[in-house]
């Protein structure tokens, strides 16, 4: 097929940066050939690469990690769990004493007319005392559960 008359024969196409327009004036950073020169290996080398040194020795950081027992929550059962004071797995023994309930019971029981002794019988309730636990190893007192 031949081109008709009159109309030159089309020339190479244009270049990827020609055609989008990216980079046209930006300077490349090798040499590039001009068209019909070839290469010749001389200044085609990329430059060498510089960055920062390698630190000669690198510090060696020391953490402490401090391991906390988890918060015991005392209320009027026994709890298994490490004595601080012995550092041994245990149940905890109970112990009950008459706190702010039991005398506000007993009051209340005095002024609904109880005084021939029934208003005592607060005091021999275990569900209105205070709660005490105990290692039953070292006999230390862990903690207590307050009804009031």
């Amino acid at each position: 097929m031949s081109a008709p008359s009159g109309i030159p024969a089309p020339s190479a196409p244009p270049s990827y940066e020609e055609t989008t327009g990216i980079n046209v004036n930006y300077p490349h950073p090798y040499p590039v050939p001009e068209p019909g020169q070839k290469p010749d290996g001389k200044g085609m080398n990329p430059p060498p690469y510089i960055g920062q040194p390698l630190p000669a020795n690198n510090p060696v950081t020391v953490q402490t990690v401090y391991v906390q027992q988890p918060v015991v929550v005392f209320y009027d059962r026994p709890v298994q769990m490490c004595c601080p004071s012995c550092n041994q797995m245990i149940v905890t023994r109970l112990s009950y004493e008459s706190g702010a309930l039991t005398w506000l019971s007993c009051g209340g029981l005095c002024l609904l007319g109880c005084i021939a002794g029934c208003c005592l019988i607060p005091f021999c309730i275990d569900a209105l005392k205070d709660v005490d636990h105990f290692c039953p190893n070292c006999n230390a007192n862990i903690g207590s559960y307050k009804r009031l």
